[in-house]
């Protein structure tokens, strides 16, 4: 890659996408290529071939997807698989007939198996049973992999895939319906704050393990990623550390300055109990996360504050 290099970062309003653009113009490129929903909707195949066909992009980051936590996953089942396949195999084939010199995948930690050795290794993938709250969103991404690897194989496209842990950030999707736990809990502590309420119950026991990653980090390890490694096989991205959701939980608390008590739910749900990432392999790439957990969630909440008046409800 270099400076002048066209570049195209696929849904660039969302919490990664709007990162890996920062990143790349933190970066100094300029030929930064992005398309809203309302300007090319990646569903449609014949509307993506076209933008590519015109376009030519060198590279491509494919970070559009649909994602949410466990309740969106069980409430919306058809859309987390119909959608996301139907996008990701029209700019990975758009890709390869466009003549792409490189794309970016990004799968997911969620959809490793749900009783995965840990630390998780990147040849755990599809060696058990998937999390049955995320088996809709968990087989769309990988076959999404799959198809990369398909397109390295039978075509010579050179696709990499990168496996994310929890990412979180500015940008994040802060909806107490459709939100991954982090944000889900900065609003709901900020929400009960702001009542007086004498306390915050949350899912689950409190118990399983999660690690969690900045998006400000990712987008630094896709580029460096994007530049440096060209290989068919998968490479997590994350830090390699956790912590309970219950400890995660009174890091939070203590961000937001809530006072009352914390109360767990044990008939709702807890997911997977551990999902840790083995990242020894993306150490050994040139890469590190450099933004601790604590000031990651501070800076986020700050964002929060900022934007809290337009975010969604």
């Amino acid at each position: 890659m270099d400076q002048g290099s066209r570049i195209f970062v696929a849904g660039h309003t969302g919490l990664v996408g709007s990162a890996i653009v920062r990143r790349l113009q933190a970066a100094g490129f300029r030929e930064i290529i992005v398309r809203t929903h309302g300007e090319c909707d990646f569903e449609n195949q014949g509307a993506v071939l076209k933008l590519f066909l015109e376009e030519k992009p060198d590279y491509v980051f494919m970070a559009a997807a649909k994602v949410g936590g466990i309740l969106a996953n069980s409430s919306h089942p058809v859309d987390f698989i119909r959608s996301n396949l139907m996008v990701q195999n029209n700019i990975i084939d758009a890709s390869h007939y466009a003549g792409v010199a490189k794309l970016l995948f990004l799968g997911s930690s969620c959809i490793y198996p749900k009783f995965a050795p840990q630390p998780i290794k990147e040849e755990y993938l599809l060696t058990g049973e998937l999390e049955p709250t995320n088996e809709w969103y968990a087989i769309a991404k990988i076959a999404g992999i799959k198809l990369c690897q398909a397109y390295r194989m039978q075509h010579g496209l050179r696709a990499i895939s990168l496996m994310p842990t929890n990412l979180y950030g500015p940008g994040d999707n802060f909806d107490l319906n459709a939100s991954h736990v982090l944000p889900a809990l900065l609003r709901k502590f900020h929400e009960a704050k702001l009542t007086g309420a004498r306390e915050v119950v949350l899912w689950g026991t409190g118990e399983p393990r999660r690690e969690f990653l900045h998006v400000d980090d990712l987008a630094d390890a896709c580029l460096h990623l994007m530049q440096h490694y060209d290989s068919g096989e998968i490479v997590n991205v994350g830090t390699g550390e956790d912590l309970t959701i219950r400890d995660l939980a009174e890091l939070v608390k203590a961000t937001v300055g809530f006072e009352g008590a914390i109360v767990q739910d044990p008939t709702k749900p807890d997911g997977t109990p551990r999902k840790l990432l083995d990242v020894s392999r993306l150490h050994a790439l040139g890469w590190k996360h450099r933004i601790a957990l604590e000031d990651g969630v501070r800076s986020t909440y700050q964002w929060f504050l900022d934007h809290q008046a337009s975010l969604r409800r």
